[in-house]
């Protein structure tokens, strides 16, 4: 049997809260590189979810093979989720500073239209 240190809603009780504070922190901050942060600190919380499930779904009688498989599929999702973070951040970024060039200030409010 596997005997776990922390228990599984410890670690989903910690990813919720990291993803509140991702969710307010987008919704009051106006300095787009925060909100890109706050984006990031929401998508790290749901690779802390995968993880945690799927190192907590190993049970005792599956073989080896099985809790092996069982723990790559959440590491799967989680590296999937880290690629997708890295084209956001790189488009995101990448916008950002064309509007910088463009109006010499970057604000959220201010971005609500595609036009310069």
């Amino acid at each position: 049997m596997i005997a776990f240190q922390v228990p599984v809603g410890y670690w989903l009780s910690l990813a919720v809260a990291m993803f509140a504070i991702g969710s307010a922190g987008v919704v009051i901050h106006r300095n787009p590189v925060v909100v890109f942060m706050c984006i990031e600190l929401m998508l790290n919380s749901t690779n802390l979810a995968f993880l945690t499930m799927a190192r907590y779904q190993i049970t005792a009688n599956q073989t080896d093979t099985l809790a092996t498989q069982s723990s790559m599929h959440g590491q799967m999702m989680v590296i999937f989720v880290m690629a997708v973070a890295a084209a956001e951040v790189a488009v995101g970024l990448g916008i950002i500073m064309a509007i910088f060039r463009q109006r010499n200030q970057a604000d959220v409010d201010d971005m609500s239209t595609m036009r310069l």
